[in-house]
Formats: C-alpha cells, sequence, structure tokens
C-alpha cells in the first residue's frame, strides 16, 4: 500500500472514529479535537475542498467589453488626434511615485491618496494625477520648455459612483504646456483644446466656467476669511458643483471654523457668473466660456486661471427625501494655471510656469455609451476587413495561402478556425462581426485564377482576378470609409 493509500484509509478510519463519538454523544471538544484530526488528513492529499470565491472586481473599478473597448478607443483617438494637432509631444511617468513627491500638494485631497506598503525602504504612493509626476518631470530633467500629452491611469480613494463615471481607477487625458511665454496664450489654447474635444465628441450642449485664484483669494479677504483659512475654504466651495449651498456653508462654519457672516458673503459672491468671450477666446471662436465664481479647483497647486468644462444636465436636484441627488456627471474636463510647482522640486526653487487641462476620459465614456445604447447604434468591435471562407472541404491550406497574401497586403484578415466549416456559418460569423467583405475560394475559382468578393451588406457577389484582389479590396475598403 502506497503513501496516498495509507492516509486514504485513515481518513476512512478517522471518519468512523467521528460518527462514533457523535452516536455516544461525545463532548463537543473531543469531537472537534477528532474532525480537526480528519481535516490534516485530507489536507496532506490536498484533495480539500475549495473555499467558494466571490469574483468581482474591486469597489471603484470596472472590466470593459469587447463593445465597450471599442467605444472607448474611439473617445481615445479623437483626444490624441486634437492634442497631437496642437504640437503636443508625448511621456510617460511611473504609477507610482515616492509618496514625499505626492504629500502636500493636493490640500484636503491628500486623504485620497493610496499609499503602498513599504518596499526596500521607499514609501510609495500612487498617483493621484498626472500633473504632479509632470513637475516632477520637469524639475528633475532640468526642462525649460515643453508641451506635452499624457494618458494614464490614477489612483484615488474616493466615494466612488460608478453610474456617473466616478471610479478610484480611471484614466486622465492631460495637456499641458511649460515655459515662460506671454500672458494668457497658452492657457486660452488649453481653453480651446477642450471646447473641440467636447464639440467633436458631439455629447450635448456644454459650458466652460472659468475662474481665477486671485479673484478667489480677493474675494475670501473682503468676506473676512483667515488668510491660513483660504486653501481649506477653497476646497469647500469646489464642491459646489457635487452638493448644495446649504451642504458647503455648514462645512465652512461647522467642520472649518469659518464665521457665518463670513460665509454667507461668500455665498452672495459665488453665485455670480456671466459670459466672457473678449480677446483670444473671441478670436479662437470659443464661444462657450461663462466666468463663474463658484469655480474654485481645490488643489492646491493652482495659481491663476482656472477652468472646467460642464455638461448641461449636470444640475443638482432635490428629491423628497433628505438626500440630493446629482443629474448627469458633471465636470467632464478641468485644469487651470500652476506657476509654483515645479518649483517644489526644482534645486534652488526655480519656477517653470505651467497651464494644463484634464480630459475626464470615464465620465465621457459613461455618457458615450449611455447615448449608444439609446440610439441602438452598432458598434464594431473587431477592425477586419475581409474573412476568408469557403464552402468546400480540404479547403484549410488554400484560405491560409490567401489569407497571408491579404495580411503581408497590409489588409485585416481573418478565417474560420475549422478546417471544413459551412458557408452558412462564415456568413453569419461575418455579419455578426460587421466584416464587410468575404473572399470565397473553391475549387473552381482556383481553377479560373479568381476570387468571389461578396459584399456582407448587399450580399452581391463579384469574381475578381487574383492579382487584382488587393488593389480591389483596398478601393472597396476605402470607399466605404472602413
Amino acid at each position: 500500500m502506497d503513501n496516498r493509500q495509507a492516509i486514504q484509509q485513515s481518513i476512512r478510519e478517522q471518519g468512523d472514529k467521528i460518527r462514533k463519538l457523535k452516536a455516544e454523544k461525545a463532548a463537543k471538544t473531543e469531537v472537534d479535537e477528532e474532525v480537526a484530526k480528519l481535516l490534516d488528513l485530507k489536507a496532506q492529499l490536498g484533495d480539500e475542498p475549495t473555499p467558494k470565491t466571490v469574483l468581482k472586481t474591486p469597489k471603484g473599478t470596472r472590466d470593459y467589453s469587447p463593445k465597450q473597448m471599442a467605444i472607448r478607443e474611439g473617445v481615445f483617438k479623437v483626444i490624441v488626434d486634437c492634442f497631437k494637432r496642437h504640437g503636443a509631444e508625448t511621456i510617460d511617468t511611473p504609477v507610482f511615485e515616492l509618496k514625499e513627491t505626492l504629500t502636500g500638494k493636493y490640500g484636503e485631497d491628500s486623504k485620497l491618496i493610496y499609499d503602498l506598503q513599504d518596499q526596500g525602504g521607499e514609501l510609495l504612493s500612487l498617483r493621484y494625477d498626472l500633473t504632479v509626476p509632470f513637475a516632477r518631470y520637469v524639475a528633475m530633467n532640468k526642462i525649460a520648455k515643453i508641451k506635452r500629452y499624457h494618458i494614464a491611469k490614477v489612483y484615488r480613494r474616493d466615494n466612488p459612483a460608478m453610474t456617473r463615471g466616478r471610479y478610484r481607477e480611471f484614466y486622465q487625458c492631460d495637456f499641458d504646456i511649460a515655459g515662460q511665454y506671454d500672458p494668457m496664450i497658452p492657457d486660452a489654447e488649453c481653453i480651446k483644446i477642450v471646447y473641440e474635444i467636447l464639440d467633436n465628441l458631439k455629447l450635448g450642449n456644454f459650458v466652460i466656467k472659468v475662474n481665477h485664484r486671485l479673484i478667489l483669494d480677493g474675494l475670501f479677504e473682503v468676506c473676512g476669511v483667515p488668510k491660513d483659512k483660504f486653501r481649506t475654504v477653497c476646497s469647500s466651495v469646489d464642491k459646489l458643483d457635487k452638493t448644495f449651498w446649504e451642504d458647503v456653508r455648514g462645512e465652512m462654519i461647522d467642520d472649518k471654523g469659518l464665521d457665518p457672516i463670513s460665509a454667507d458673503k461668500i455665498g452672495e459672491y459665488v453665485q455670480l457668473n456671466g459670459n466672457d468671450c473678449e480677446g483670444g477666446h473671441r478670436v479662437l471662436a470659443i464661444t462657450l466660456v461663462r466666468f463663474d465664481m463658484s469655480l474654485a479647483r481645490g488643489l492646491d497647486y493652482y495659481t491663476g486661471v482656472i477652468y472646467e468644462a460642464v455638461l448641461e444636465g449636470a444640475e443638482l436636484v432635490k428629491s423628497n427625501s433628505k438626500s440630493k441627488e446629482q443629474i448627469g456627471v458633471g465636470s467632464v474636463a478641468g485644469g487651470g494655471r500652476y506657476d509654483g510647482l515645479v518649483g517644489m522640486f526644482a534645486a534652488k526653487g526655480k519656477k517653470v510656469p505651467c497651464v494644463g487641462v484634464s480630459i475626464g476620459i470615464e465620465r465621457l465614456f459613461s455618457i458615450m455609451e449611455a447615448k449608444m445604447e439609446r440610439g441602438n447604434q452598432e458598434v464594431r468591435t473587431v477592425e477586419t476587413e475581409v474573412l476568408v471562407a469557403s464552402a468546400q472541404p480540404n479547403m484549410l491550406e488554400e484560405r491560409l495561402r490567401l489569407c497571408k497574401e491579404l495580411w503581408d497586403a497590409g489588409i485585416k484578415a481573418e478565417i474560420s478556425y475549422k478546417a471544413n466549416p459551412k458557408m452558412l456559418d462564415q456568413y453569419q460569423y461575418a455579419e455578426k462581426a460587421v466584416i464587410p467583405f468575404l473572399a470565397v475560394i473553391g475549387e473552381q475559382e482556383l481553377k479560373d485564377g479568381v476570387v468571389t468578393l461578396r459584399d456582407t451588406k448587399t450580399r452581391e457577389e463579384t469574381p475578381v482576378p487574383r492579382a487584382d484582389l488587393v488593389s480591389t479590396i483596398k478601393q472597396k475598403c476605402c470607399s466605404n470609409s472602413i
């Protein structure tokens, strides 16, 4: 008897012993002791039952299906094309930074930073945004001027609101201009970029709110806010797009110790807004810019002009209960000037003026996804242009040979992975995957030196000489704008 059989025999004997103890109503401690021995024997076999695992994504994260990825990649393309059109180059930075790099840059939002366990003596944190790593990159590499874009994931330990595109892991699409330039010219271009992207995505009506950090500081001073409370009060005002004034007022008074008279004065000012399309905005044809005193942008590193894009329908509404609900996704882009951030990292505090904007891709995606679902729009999840097919058996090698010809010519093609697939199955696959053409090959086509090209949509079939197949497919694909 080998070792495994011996253990199995011991398990049977131990099971009999436990059943006997239970029948004799032995003490629970004695039974538990024998059960533990039984479990230990089963563990030696490696056959112990695996605990049932609940399969889910972590809170504030999600998976993306092929259809959802196709939509998101379309949004990415619009954004990247815009960034490149404005002359930006791209960089990349680590997904985590030294904790000291991120500390003290985000004000009250610093509590949302994900800290990692000590790794080899370095205290690390997941990046909260792409702006601070960019400033560190500029200072570390002694860069005086750069126009860059960066698309990457960031992490925030926030309360997620998945239906409104607010996650703990999400992409940011950043465009920044660093360097000493004449006033407001780079700032106007950043606002123009926001306008172009939202206009090209055709998400509906939107407005770009504009304010200035120095105006806010002056407002706080006039309202009697102590200077050491400017940033913390600013953080409260920044929540006006997420909650109501009554809640913001209560936070400033109860949590931050602001005088009620000062809070009420702030309440009068932050309701002021108006149209402002002068100067560069008018020249650049940015017609949806509005000055808004309630815009605060809570991050501590902003020093000048600040802006935020909001889609129509993101207003707050009150329900019958005490809870408040925000309709829509609110801000979909935001940014501003941060002239002092690079100096926090640079030797001797050398400043490099910067201005930039960040596009909230997840929020835009949520809107695009809902829009396509409402309109029952067809979404292609593959870019295949041709399905190489055959109705006859024993044609696998010929299908592979033709597929290779198309691949070598740069045409996106695929075949069925069955040796002898049914023609109907191949037709149905092409229709389901929205593959525009089938290149059908059989014994007669080989004899005649042609390939039957079938249009999936019209079902029209045309014999094409084998030598002309590549050029014919490219011409048809180009005319169909695939």
